[in-house]
């Protein structure tokens, strides 16, 4: 029988699991903050006002702030505290509705409080929740032999009414992460036996303890510039999904992600027992240069210059990290626990320098394919994210552009004898507007490239960037997408396709953003932050918006995303598509073959094993991420989790595929001074250049490279035609640069 614990008892024991939480981790220091004393700075009420009149004054929809905007910016702020409903009791539902049609005329007046209420509210529930779970995990015996059930697809749900519900729902989520530990390791020792005993129920309850412990880590220093930003973000996905409020860090993350770089130490980091474990030591970085930290070895502490160390054990990822990074050329001072000797520390001083994030960069190979006897010789060229810097120009140190970049990998591959080309825009969430126009002119050699509707409904005209009639690749094209594939993609996608220039194969079509948006400073003073507000629709030159709608596939080869709900139509208060007189038409005939690859294509694939796996994999994976419920009875749970599990390892075969790019919320965005900004993944991963896909692992890769085999041979291998020979001596000239 699991031990019932009551509302008293719960509250009784919040501080004392605390302790216990931080006499295990040996830190007194990271006691959690009064709630009471997180309350709004005073210049929050100048960056409200601000905020609310660039929101109504230059978003393209020019909506008012007024009682629609505030219902959904209501529902924004609460889900995105407790998107699974199940932190929040209904009574504090009930309370915050009074503000449902007040948040508005609040914001207008510079009145932030109901923010930080929410704010307040959500870390005591969850100091409540997070005491109830250590309580749980040390006194329960779990029964797995019932058949008992668990919602956890929950953002439907009703909020707990009671706190006796709220306990059920838990013990059940308790219940479950235990349970899913088990049958997770049952199927790992099916298929490897393991040499040292099968995995136990303690030791998923241990695992979870320190998950929960890790958790509390939230609660020990919230902070008033997150709740500032998660009110006013609220407010401003009211808009759009793509618009939002940024604080001053964020807007630090999001520079770095647009010019790959940061100044640090080069390291991967994760938390690990409240200290920051070296995961990974990138190449050429401060770390690495040095040799005397090791992967494996422990940050415990950090100093600034010749300062004094600060303990940074169970203190927020973030905030140490922001710690660790600083100017080029600084000093920063790690205490090292060492992997080899745990319990001594070793101080060791580092000079910060310029970390190259390259995982977000493009890359290239070449892939030798044998079709029907015939062997052929391709180029791959794989793009996570349409990056660039703003704030530099060609020539210049530092400078990058990913335009610049796939050149550069295009010209490697002619020079190495590609027939023909397959660009990879699988997972690549976007960035640059300004890169997608030029990166359209690799490809084509003028023309429109995309229509710019703005908030005034004036359309301009995008196009290629006089080079010469340069064209970097005239050979057959194939550009591969998935659902992922987003905003700057789609515009080059959806250009190549409506030119006729490349055949698009993948999912059954990209993600669906035609929008643009602008970063603005909120006020004269930088600790005011920025708002990033969608100003403009985009559109392909066929008239038609990506919005919603996307680019589709000629050919379609289901990835794992085109069975989840990850499109723009998904995402809340998402724009609806509209259309204008299209500026262009096919200039070339690639797709006069679509049908003959299509059939050559579909004949492959009946007979592929491999791809009759992927497409099982598929429907498994998208049939598990629509399961609302799971059973909490051991052999039904594990026969569940075994029929999933092909599905899971296709999912996360393709998660490491797009993984560097993938969608997030910064996606193609102009700064109001006309200068492009914004990758669609900040570089949150900080490491090296990672392996790109295996032709013998991505049956998608396989069969696009199979599809332009059969184009190169339909078209008899013939060059499209171009203007000039400058080719990517033109486009380096373009660039001011030498190969």
């Amino acid at each position: 029988m699991t031990r019932r614990i009551s509302a008293a008892m719960l509250l009784a024991s919040a501080v004392a699991a605390a302790a216990a939480i931080l006499a295990d981790s040996g830190d007194h220091s990271a006691a959690p903050r009064d709630m009471d004393t997180v309350n709004p700075r005073p210049y929050y009420g100048d960056v409200a006002r601000q905020f609310a009149r660039k929101m109504s004054r230059n978003h393209v929809l020019r909506h008012p702030f007024d009682n629609e905007i505030s219902r959904r910016a209501w529902t924004n702020l609460v889900t995105s505290y407790d998107f699974n409903r199940d932190v929040f009791l209904k009574s504090d539902l009930d309370r915050f509705a009074a503000m449902k049609d007040g948040i508005d005329e609040a914001v207008l007046r510079g009145d932030v409080s109901f923010g930080f209420d929410v704010f307040r509210t959500y870390y005591r529930r969850l100091a409540e929740r997070l005491a109830f779970a250590t309580n749980l995990l040390a006194t329960a015996k779990f029964d797995f032999t019932g058949k008992e059930e668990y919602l956890w697809q929950r953002k439907d749900a009703e909020w707990p009414a009671t706190r006796d519900e709220q306990d059920d729902l838990w013990r059940r989520r308790i219940k479950n992460e235990v349970l899913s530990q088990l049958c997770s390791h049952r199927l790992d020792e099916e298929k490897h036996p393991p040499t040292n005993g099968v995995f136990t129920v303690d030791e998923a309850v241990s695992n979870l303890v320190k998950r929960y412990r890790q958790y509390y880590v939230v609660l020990s220093e919230p902070d008033e510039e997150n709740a500032l930003q998660r009110y006013l973000s609220a407010v401003a996905t009211a808009y759009d999904p793509h618009s939002d409020y940024m604080s001053p860090e964020s807007k630090e993350d999001f520079d770095m992600g647009m010019n790959l770089s940061l100044c640090g130490i080069g390291a991967v980091l994760q938390m690990d027992e409240g200290a920051l474990k070296i995961r990974e030591i990138m190449t050429g970085g401060p770390l690495d240069r040095d040799g005397r930290i090791k992967a494996g070895d422990k940050i415990v502490g950090v100093g600034q210059g010749d300062g004094p160390i600060e303990d940074i054990m169970y203190r927020p990822m973030n905030k140490t990290i922001r710690k660790i990074r600083g100017p080029k050329g600084t000093k920063v001072v790690l205490e090292i626990a060492p992997k080899s000797d745990p319990m001594s520390r070793k101080k060791v001083d580092l000079v910060r320098d310029e970390i190259k994030l390259d995982d977000q960069a493009a890359t290239g190979k070449v892939e030798k394919v044998v079709l029907n006897g015939v062997t052929n010789t391709f180029g791959y060229v794989k793009l996570p994210s349409f990056y660039g810097t703003m704030d530099r120009r060609p020539g210049d140190e530092g400078f990058r552009s990913c335009t610049l970049d796939v050149a550069r990998e295009i010209g490697l591959l002619n020079a190495a004898g590609a027939q023909g080309f397959v660009f990879d825009l699988r997972g690549n969430g976007g960035g640059s507007l300004r890169e997608a126009v030029t990166m359209a002119g690799l490809f084509l050699r003028s023309g429109p490239v995309v229509l710019v509707r703005d908030t005034d409904r004036n359309i301009s005209t995008l196009p290629i960037p006089s080079t010469g009639g340069s064209v970097a690749c005239r050979k057959p094209l194939v550009v591969l997408i998935d659902q992922l594939s987003a905003s700057a993609s789609e515009i080059v996608a959806g250009v190549l396709r409506d030119t006729g220039r490349a055949i698009v194969v993948g999912d059954s079509k990209t993600h669906g953003k035609g929008t643009v948006q602008s970063v603005m400073a909120v006020g004269g003073e930088e600790k005011f932050g920025s708002v990033k507000i969608t100003t403009a629709r985009f559109y392909r030159i066929n008239g038609s918006s990506t919005q919603l709608k996307g680019v589709e596939s000629d050919i379609v080869i289901p990835s794992v995303w085109d069975e989840m709900d990850v499109g723009e139509d998904s995402l809340p208060n998402a724009l609806p598509w509209s259309s204008v007189e299209p500026v262009g038409a096919k200039v070339w005939n690639l797709p006069d073959y679509v049908q003959q690859l299509k059939v050559a294509s579909s004949e492959r694939l009946a007979a592929n094993q491999k791809y009759k796996k992927h497409l099982r994999a598929v429907r498994a994976a998208g049939d598990a991420s629509k399961r609302k419920i799971v059973p909490l009875n051991f052999e039904d749970r594990l026969a569940m989790m075994r029929k999933d599990r092909e599905g899971d390892e296709k999912l996360e075969d393709a998660e490491n595929a797009v993984e560097g790019g993938g969608l997030d919320e910064d996606d193609d965005e102009q700064e109001d001074d006309k200068k492009d900004s914004g990758p669609s993944a900040p570089a949150r991963r900080q490491r090296g250049r990672k392996a790109m896909p295996s032709v013998e692992d991505d049956v998608v890769l396989a069969e696009s490279l199979n599809i332009l085999a059969d184009l190169v041979r339909l078209t008899d291998g013939a060059d499209l035609p171009a203007q000039s020979d400058g080719g990517i001596n033109g486009w380096m000239r373009f660039f001011g640069v030498s190969r």
